[in-house]
């Protein structure tokens, strides 16, 4: 995993490393809940590279400690500029709980493994310590925790409404989603002299602004007034309506600025920038990662998160499912901004260098796999649009959904010399893929999976149906089952033309709103008749910024505030995880009982009727009475 270049390939994180660069300043220090591993998808080295680009002397504090006397938060010093908190690539309380709110004993994103590197609510933590240690320096909060909490919301694991996380922190600004548009603009003011105090209207930005003040001035913006922080708290119909607007402008091209009382200030949500361009996200993944963890880490042992991605290539950002359940499109946006097939090709190349590359790429994708190049035909449409998806009722008619240019990129890399095989391990939308679903085949859809099933897939290829309800499927925003059953004939007939044996891997989430226990048990009824024994399954875990954890918190749908059922409690959801385990005996009583109570004594037979035991127990019966009688 390690090799022997310079130590000054990698940034630096201690005060040595930056003493060898001969640096007697730092303009800024950030502070990451992950390890430091310098690779494209690890959010703190893409800004820690994109600041170097800028000219910038940065340094990078990852993991420190926040129990002791604070050492590492002053290790380096005071910055010329700003601090920069990240909690890392995960919300924390994702990264260290359950849905069952049981601590996690592991971490992805730490050497080893090792749990305890990070305290909860890592982006708040870190903030209040560095305000306390230098009151006087700007604090820049970003990474997905920080975005996803950048307006009332609520956390699952308090059970409560938390307000902006500039209000619980303490920070100066955040930046949310992708930062690299946000960061350049930043740096840039900063350099002309503007102070950070008076940065108010950079795009895709949050600051707090004192109430009794006017607004900051943008002609170009019209504002739109949220429901008070405070109101949210008394009313849930109100959090719940909330949410219409601050999904429908996260996801605009023209959205408007967001203003939302909280306390004796307005938090204000400046509009995002629009989708990068190609060369601007090729920028971004060009710089000169060395694509490994740092060499401090060598005597702990291997990153496991970085294990998985190593040998990865990101196609493209940005996913237009808008999934009730995903928070991506409220971090990455709906809008699909994809690299140049140049960019990606040099990447690929990058990898096949790499020491211990043995010839096989781990995954060609992005946030949904095959979404690459994809964009709306004509861009004055997608100006004029509010739907949180393009995919959901149905596939917009403006959405070019050709598999064409994946195709053609895929043949190329496999071209590649050094790449014996490229796989695709992130999620197929596998609705794409459908005559049923997709009417607008071009004849690159079924070139498409003849490619992935002959030449990309590593053994078994995963999606993510999710449910097999329609009423719940509708509240996920995902596609009827019955398109699933279509892909699932489509793939099996391609596997057995080419005589190839590859399992289809379907991803279920339990208890999520919609759900009825009645549901769960025809899941387990119609995936068992498919010849399913199901692996990859969920219980529902309410995330910050996403339309199913408002409809779990309020029992409203953010969009109709109708009533919509949600398993809450503990024994509901785990009623409803149950039928993903049908096939284990110490179930079966279990299974009897909920099935009797919900009057579905129909499904019992389906699910774990025992006929072989049945017969054999009938057999043992009818040979010990004949052993009797010849006594």
């Amino acid at each position: 995993m390690f090799d022997d270049r310079p130590i000054t390939e990698w940034l630096p994180i201690t005060q040595k490393e930056v003493e060898m660069r001969g640096w007697d300043e730092l303009d800024v220090i950030l502070i990451s809940g992950d390890a430091y591993v310098d690779h494209p998808a690890f959010g703190t080295a893409v800004i820690g590279r994109i600041m170097e680009s800028e000219g910038l002397r940065v340094a990078i504090v990852p993991q420190p400690n926040w129990r002791d006397d604070l050492r590492d938060f002053k290790k380096m010093g005071r910055p010329k500029l700003f601090f920069g908190v990240t909690s890392g690539c995960m919300d924390s309380m994702v990264n260290h709980y359950t849905a069952a709110r049981r601590r996690r004993s592991t971490d992805a994103y730490t050497p080893g493994g090792t749990a305890g590197f990070r305290p909860d609510y890592a982006t708040r933590e870190y903030t209040k310590i560095l305000k306390n240690l230098y009151p006087d320096v700007p604090v820049l909060i970003g990474g997905i925790e920080a975005s996803l909490r950048r307006v009332t919301h609520y956390d699952y694991w308090e059970d409560k409404l938390f307000p902006n996380i500039l209000s619980m922190s303490g920070a100066d600004m955040l930046v949310y989603g992708m930062g690299e548009m946000p960061l350049r603009e930043i740096i840039r003011l900063l350099r002309k002299g503007v102070p950070f105090s008076s940065m108010k209207t950079i795009p895709q930005t949050a600051i707090l602004h004192p109430r009794k003040e006017a607004l900051p001035v943008n002609k170009n913006w019209i504002d739109l007034t949220l429901s008070s922080h405070e109101k949210c708290q008394r009313d849930k119909k109100a959090f719940a309506a909330n949410f219409k607007h601050i999904e429908q402008e996260s996801n605009k091209v023209r959205a408007r600025r967001l203003v939302q009382g909280c306390g004796d200030h307005n938090l204000i949500i400046n509009p995002p920038y629009p989708p990068m361009t190609e060369n601007e996200i090729d920028s971004s993944f060009d710089l000169p990662y060395t694509r490994m963890p740092h060499p401090k880490y060598r005597k702990r042992g291997s990153v496991p998160a970085y294990e998985m991605i190593r040998f990865s290539v990101n196609m493209h950002r940005g996913c237009f499912g808008g999934c009730s359940f995903c928070t991506i499109s409220a971090h990455q946006g709906k809008f699909i901004a994809s690299r140049s097939e140049e960019s990606i090709m040099k990447e690929v190349d990058k990898v096949t260098k790499m020491p211990d590359f043995k010839g096989y790429i781990s995954d060609l994708g992005g946030p949904s796999a095959n979404m690459y190049r994809m964009k709306g035909k004509v861009q004055e449409i997608c100006d004029r649009c509010v739907s949180p998806s393009c995919i959901h009722p149905v596939i917009c008619s403006n959405l070019d959904t050709s598999h064409k240019p994946m195709t053609e990129l895929y043949k190329k890399v496999d071209a590649h010399p050094e790449v014996k095989k490229a796989f695709v391990g992130s999620g197929i939308r596998y609705d794409l893929l459908v005559d049923s679903y997709n009417k607008k085949n071009d004849g690159s859809l079924d070139e498409y999976m003849e490619q992935v099933v002959t030449c990309h897939i590593s053994g078994r290829l995963k999606v993510a149906p999710e449910h097999t309800s329609d009423a719940t499927l509708k509240v996920m925003r995902k596609p009827s089952f019955k398109h699933f059953h279509e892909f699932k004939k489509k793939y099996d007939q391609i596997n057995k033309k080419h005589g190839l044996n590859q399992p289809l891997i379907p991803y279920f989430i339990s208890s999520h709103p919609g759900s009825q226990l009645e549901d769960m048990a025809n899941l387990a009824a119609e995936t068992k008749e498919m010849g399913f024994k199901l692996e990859q399954v969920q219980d529902f875990t309410p995330t910050p910024m996403t339309v199913a954890t408002i409809i779990y918190y309020t029992g409203l749908h953010p969009y109709t505030l109708q009533p919509v059922y949600t398993a809450k409690s503990p024994k509901d959801k785990k009623k409803q995880h149950l039928f993903f385990f049908w096939h284990k005996r110490e179930n079966h009583q279990e299974i009897r009982d909920r099935l009797q109570s919900i009057g579905r004594e129909d499904l019992i037979d389906k699910l774990i009727s025992d006929k072989k035991r049945h017969n054999k127990r009938e057999y043992l019966k009818k040979r010990s009475k004949k052993r009797r009688r010849k006594k």
